[in-house]
């Protein structure tokens, strides 16, 4: 099958930056969309932001301007940079993607097993 593993996180102070990466590997035909969820204690988890194939893009309200989601498809990784952070971005941060395993299959929704971001001082 497919897994998606993140890598970045970590524990930054107010105003620092930060870059995710989530890389997916196994057997993988395309990967159409991707993206970035978060989910902080007791809270639901919220979508962060997406990226199309094609690089369309979709930010949350909250993280305009100061994140950026990219992906780099010959390796099928997405990243998301994240500047200007805040402490209500503490969370765990999830990847996500759409995956075709073969020209004829539909995609499978897959999530990573997250990475904690903790922005405190």
């Amino acid at each position: 099958q497919v897994q998606l593993v993140e890598s970045g996180g970590g524990l930054v102070q107010p105003g620092g930056s930060l870059r995710l990466s989530c890389a997916a590997s196994g057997i993988i035909f395309s990967i159409n969309d991707m993206g970035w969820y978060r989910q902080a204690p007791g809270k639901q988890r919220e979508l962060v932001a997406t990226i199309t194939n094609s690089g369309s893009t979709n930010y949350a309200d909250s993280v305009k301007g100061r994140f950026t989601i990219s992906r780099d498809n010959a390796k099928n990784t997405v990243y998301l940079q994240m500047n200007s952070l805040k402490p209500e971005d503490t969370a765990v941060y999830y990847c996500n993607a759409d995956v075709k395993r073969s020209v004829w299959r539909t995609p499978i929704n897959y999530w990573g097993q997250g990475t904690q971001v903790t922005v405190s001082s």
